[in-house]
């Protein structure tokens, strides 16, 4: 049987010298005895698996409601495309796979219903009470939210992944700042990792799905460059493919190239910076995990791209206006009447005040109970 003995000496064998190491963990809000095979970081990756809040996440949205299709990504593959992409990069670089995975896993376990509209939508009704944000949400989730345990709170996760889901940051997200996670100090590589794969599986597979939808026509992204030079190259290389295999390739190689990128230019500043240790990593004013200012200046019109003709699309705007009415009038009928509120989450309120619960409540919402939970509440003639 494995030990934490060797599994030390794995660590000390295989990862790098600047790696976040499982037995140098700052530890748990509260004690508890290692696993006898398993590492700390391991051990919360399936903590997380187990949780209410992961399951949850399969009908999430990303950015189409559940309800459009079943092909669309819901926050539950996109966390596992996060998590498989963050993985390859961290064992090319050989960084600690468990760190980054279970770190990956969390990222988005504080999102709430109908994607970001619904993190507008309770970040606006809570802002005379300390706001919204899903990084913060998540946090809260893991260490008070989840009730599966007699001896403390939460999963009573690592401090490393906790702040990892603190200070995960995209173009979506805003590092959360929490004094007991050091907010002045930079993230591990292992954070670092997580928050671009975050970019890559979003921008590639809101992509496909945007293709898919018929909101995004592929005729009008030739006219972005990075598209347009992996379309010439494929359709070079198969001059009779259909379309959605086209597709497919494309983003394959989309994703192929920004992850190579990636390692390469990552590699070439490590090098350049000599690290040593994680705590010199804590120590420097700028992130080392990037991509290379070519692929940087390649990227953004694709970006671009996504923000005009996908997530302004006349029809997303629509789901998320539609949804955020939805949650304003949720908000709305508990606040007025908390009786309403099932038993489990009322009892809450004799530890936190009935708008952070009924915050706590919708956030952990999935669509499809916040429309079934809408209809009993508002349509006449539905069971309650």
């Amino acid at each position: 049987m494995l030990t934490q003995k060797q599994i030390r000496e794995f660590e000390d064998s295989f990862l790098a010298p600047y790696a976040m190491k499982s037995y140098n963990s700052r530890g748990r809000v509260y004690k508890e005895a290692e696993h006898p095979y398993r590492s700390v970081y391991q051990r919360d990756r399936d903590r997380i698996i187990h949780s209410a809040a992961f399951r949850r996440l399969e009908y999430k949205t990303q950015v189409f409601v559940n309800h459009e299709g079943d092909y669309y990504r819901t926050r539950l593959t996109h966390t596992l495309e996060v998590a498989q992409i963050a993985r390859t990069i961290a064992c090319a670089l050989r960084l600690n796979v468990d760190l980054v995975e279970a770190i990956a896993l969390a990222h988005d376990l504080g999102h709430t219903p109908f994607g970001h509209s619904g993190e507008e939508a309770l970040n606006e009704l809570m802002a005379k009470f300390g706001g919204f944000n899903h990084n913060l949400q998540g946090l809260r989730t893991v260490d008070i939210l989840e009730e599966r345990y007699l001896d403390f709170p939460g999963l009573n996760l690592s401090w490393e992944v906790r702040e990892g889901i603190a200070k995960h940051s995209s173009a979506f997200d805003y590092v959360a700042k929490i004094k007991e996670l050091a907010p002045d100090e930079m993230p591990t590589l292992e954070t670092q990792i997580v928050d671009i794969a975050d970019e890559i599986a979003y921008d590639n597979h809101d992509l496909d799905d945007g293709l898919t939808s018929g909101l995004l026509k592929e005729a009008d992204l030739r006219q972005v460059a990075i598209w347009n030079n992996i379309y010439r190259e494929i359709s070079k290389k198969y001059d009779k493919i259909d379309e959605s295999k086209r597709k497919y390739l494309i983003i394959k190689s989309l994703i192929n190239m920004q992850v190579t990128d990636l390692i390469q230019q990552t590699e070439n500043n490590i090098s350049k910076l000599k690290l040593k240790s994680c705590l010199q990593v804590k120590k420097l004013d700028s992130k080392i995990i990037s991509f290379s200012k070519q692929m940087i200046s390649l990227k953004k019109p694709l970006r671009g791209f996504l923000i005009e003709k996908l997530y302004h699309n006349y029809r997303v705007m629509r789901m998320s206006n539609k949804a955020k009415r939805f949650i304003q009038e949720l908000f709305k009928v508990y606040i007025d009447k908390p009786g309403q509120l099932p038993p489990r989450v009322q009892k809450r309120m004799l530890v936190d005040n009935t708008r952070r619960v009924v915050c706590d409540y919708i956030a952990g919402m999935t669509d499809r109970y916040a429309l079934d939970e809408y209809k009993k509440l508002f349509d006449p003639y539905e069971k309650v």
